[in-house]
């Protein structure tokens, strides 16, 4: 389960900003997560439970911001909101698709004490 690992990288800068910009207590972690991370949104969810706690972030409120997977089409040159990887283009059926978004996770925003 990788999102085990990636909550705690999470924990990691966490920690490191409450060093840096002093603040004790964590409440809120907002986290943008595209739909081609390859993220399982509820094991997420369920690993940040149990790594945060004990810690700055324990019974922080985690909320999640869904990013669209975006890609280029090769063939029609049209940017498209692509599901999943290897999808077809929306508008020509090409399979020449370039990713350009939707495959990030990142700390957006933190609401702390």
């Amino acid at each position: 389960m990788h999102e085990m690992s990636l909550c705690e990288s999470v924990l990691k800068c966490l920690q490191e900003s409450a060093k840096t910009q002093n603040f004790k207590r964590v409440k809120t972690v907002w986290l943008e997560i595209g739909a081609l991370s390859g993220v399982e949104i509820e094991a997420l969810r369920f690993s940040f439970e149990v790594v945060v706690k004990d810690s700055l972030a324990d019974r922080a409120k985690l909320e999640i911001i869904a990013l669209p997977g975006e890609a280029w089409c090769m063939k029609c040159s049209a940017t498209v909101i692509i599901e999943q990887r290897f999808d077809a283009c929306p508008k020509c059926g090409s399979y020449q698709l370039q990713v350009t978004g939707g495959d990030e996770m990142k700390i957006k925003e933190l609401e702390v004490e």
